[in-house]
């Protein structure tokens, strides 16, 4: 028994180090895949979308507030990436782990479900996950950039409201994406495989032309959305949704396309819109039809429980009940006609 009770313990730490390294190199990864793509908004170097963020609140949804650790390290590493520990840094680092935590916090107070099955999923995921905890880190970042002088003062709100909207921005478009993860099914129905490869190959095509076109086509991949959000509900919807904000993203950092010719606060204020509106549509127009057709799945199972048990009492019925109920059904057969 002591051999068991201590092979327990030994195993609790090693699956909080495990988690904790784990979470912390997802956040590396997603950092320096956000750090490829970057926008210089009054002298300050902004990120449009922060995949980070959306990656730490997976993490804290689907593997509780012990995770939070793992986010401070990854955090910690990107920092180092690019540059050396200096004190306004450690408010960023603060800011940054205290924003998903909050969201995470918040998110379970209301009774969030990570399935996103409900309207009401998406509603909090977007108000109280993204928009309203990204204030933490925005306020955060830009306050100590502000303190420690490597910001005019008069700059704050710019730099401010490009910091909370691409923070927004990674859990709106990465977040749902990764708690669709554990409830994956491989292989798909076969019967939806063409339709998926259908999708698949017109959001190839259509996509790049729509955020590369010097002609604003942006508004094409709306269509797409909602036609995966229809027949494929979240998975579908969002993986359309990551695929036009990293290449809106990409057209935007190289100021092709729409956004050609815009200066760099016009180019964050229309790539931070369309990825916005884009993603708040999949989200909700995907939870919408989810929620309905869990609806319609629970009536179905409960008129087809209504029907056995139906069946159950005409078959325990005596002769004399049955032949008195067919009797009456006859009359009121022949009072109908």
């Amino acid at each position: 028994m002591a051999t068991v009770v201590g092979n327990q313990g030994l195993r609790r730490p090693l699956g909080f180090v495990l988690l904790t390294a784990a979470v912390a190199v997802c956040y590396f990864a997603a950092g320096r895949l956000g750090l490829l793509r970057q926008l210089v908004v009054e002298g300050a170097v902004v990120t449009p979308v922060w995949p980070p963020t959306g990656v730490a609140l997976a993490c804290l949804l689907l593997f509780g507030m012990r995770s939070w650790l793992g986010v401070a390290l990854g955090a910690l590493l990107v920092v180092f990436s690019i540059s050396s520990v200096q004190p306004d840094v450690i408010g960023t680092l603060v800011g940054n782990t205290a924003a998903p935590v909050c969201a995470c916090y918040l998110l379970r107070r209301v009774g969030f479900r990570t399935d996103l099955a409900r309207l009401r999923d998406g509603f909090a995921l977007v108000f109280l996950g993204a928009l309203l905890s990204m204030l933490i880190s925005a306020t955060v970042g830009a306050g100590c950039l502000v303190l420690s002088g490597k910001l005019a003062a008069n700059s704050f709100w710019l730099v401010w409201s490009a910091w909370w909207v691409g923070d927004a921005m990674g859990v709106l478009i990465v977040t749902p994406v990764l708690l669709l993860v554990p409830r994956a099914h491989w292989p798909p129905r076969r019967s939806r495989w063409k339709e998926a490869a259908g999708l698949a190959v017109v959001a190839g095509v259509l996509v790049p032309f729509a955020t590369h076109s010097a002609d604003s086509m942006l508004f094409l991949v709306y269509p797409l959305v909602i036609w995966a959000a229809l027949r494929f509900q979240l998975a579908g919807s969002m993986l359309c949704a990551l695929f036009a904000s990293v290449l809106a993203t990409v057209a935007a950092t190289d100021e092709s396309g729409p956004f050609a010719g815009l200066s760099r606060v016009a180019i964050m204020i229309k790539l931070q819109a369309f990825n916005g509106a884009m993603a708040l549509t999949a989200l909700l127009l995907s939870a919408v039809i989810t929620e309905q057709l869990n609806t319609r799945r629970s009536v179905e199972q409960a008129c087809k429980e209504l029907v056995e048990v139906l069946e159950h009492l005409t078959a325990g019925e005596s002769p004399q009940v049955r032949s008195a109920r067919e009797a009456q059904e006859r009359r009121g057969q022949s009072q109908s006609g």
